[in-house]
């Protein structure tokens, strides 16, 4: 053997041990829990930190829906809870690679399974809805009536230029428990009001586009409602609901209206009762409850053609929303502000 092959060998062989003690390392690491990311939250370490931490280490996390609820209160930030949900995802899918698999799969159809989802049968055909957003946008007219809010252009025309569905489609699609939206303040609200004082404005839920891509031919559906897993609230909180949703000169769909503060939808306080004094046009509905956030739900009667929304809706009128979870739809914002729209046909049977 000549000097150049031992030296080559001596190489060859250390570097090996090197490999083989780093793998041993990461192997023997101690997985992060709920309770270690929590103490990162509470030693005050920049978020960045936290998420690079969560994201190369082993986890071990709890992503139930009391946890997340209990480590948003602590001070869990929502990118930190994503990175949770993600780096669970990422182990289940290793451990419990599906059938024909390579053994990974996709974190966005895990994410994506987390979501409400609804599918809507029409005798021996069905389809799943899409979960769709709707935008929030604020005006200076009360909300006396559905037809008057259509009638106010300057809430289709905030709704129009608050078009955000982009940001809603990506979050649906990654690892993110909540997606963007928009809150314009439609025209100059506080124009002429005391500095000190805030001021009441109506805020209006929509859908932008003036009709629905899913038409039914059916004037009878039935839907199969499945919110179980919605991450960050209680399934016992809603029930679901079906609105007939009103045209706003042929660029909307308006859902519904509630007067409050100007500030409202920015507190992170849960002190605003969204729903007690609530606006919008509901269908009555024979609702059956399958299991916790489980319903199958069918209109008491056929219903017209025209536009329609399935929601849900707060058991308790009185429940109390934070305002930046609504302006945010995360959380208990996200069941206020998810719609599925459907169109029932001129000629449904």
């Amino acid at each position: 053997m000549t000097a150049r092959t031992a030296i080559l060998i001596a190489i060859t062989c250390a570097s090996i041990a090197l490999l083989g003690g780093k793998i041993v390392a990461q192997q023997s690491a101690k997985p992060l829990t709920n309770d270690d990311v929590l103490t990162m939250v509470n030693k005050k370490m920049p978020e960045s930190v936290i998420i690079s931490a969560i994201k190369s280490s082993p986890a071990n996390f709890d992503t139930s829906t009391g946890e997340l609820v209990r480590l948003n209160a602590a001070g869990v930030t929502e990118s930190e809870l994503n990175a949770m949900l993600a780096a669970t995802h990422q182990v289940t899918s290793i451990a419990q690679p599906t059938a024909g698999s390579s053994g990974t799969s996709d974190a966005a159809s895990e994410s994506k399974s987390r979501m409400p989802k609804v599918i809507v049968n029409q005798g021996k055909s069905s389809q799943e809805l899409k979960l769709e957003k709707t935008q929030l946008v604020q005006t200076k007219s009360k909300p006396s009536s559905m037809k008057s809010l259509a009638a106010d252009s300057t809430v289709s025309q905030a709704m129009q230029a608050g078009i955000n569905t982009a940001s809603w489609d990506a979050a649906t699609h990654m690892n993110s428990v909540a997606g963007g939206t928009t809150a314009l303040q439609a025209g100059s609200i506080v124009s002429g009001l005391l500095a000190h004082r805030t001021p009441t404005v109506t805020y209006v839920w929509g859908v932008p586009s003036p009709s629905s891509g899913n038409v039914l031919q059916n004037a009878s559906p039935v839907f199969s409602v499945d919110f179980s897993r919605a991450p960050g609230v209680n399934p016992d909180d809603y029930e679901p609901a079906i609105v007939k949703l009103t045209p706003a000169q042929n660029t909307c769909r308006i859902v519904g209206a509630t007067q409050g503060k100007a500030d409202s939808s920015g507190s992170p306080a849960a002190d605003w009762e969204v729903y007690s004094h609530y606006l919008e046009d509901q269908v009555a509905v024979n609702p059956q409850k399958l299991g916790q956030g489980k319903y199958k739900v069918a209109a008491a009667s056929a219903l017209l053609p025209g536009e329609y929304g399935l929601v849900l809706r707060p058991v308790s009128k009185s429940k109390r929303f934070s305002g930046g979870d609504v302006e945010r739809a995360q959380g208990d914002g996200l069941m206020f502000d998810a719609i599925w729209t459907f169109r029932i046909s001129d000629d449904a049977q």
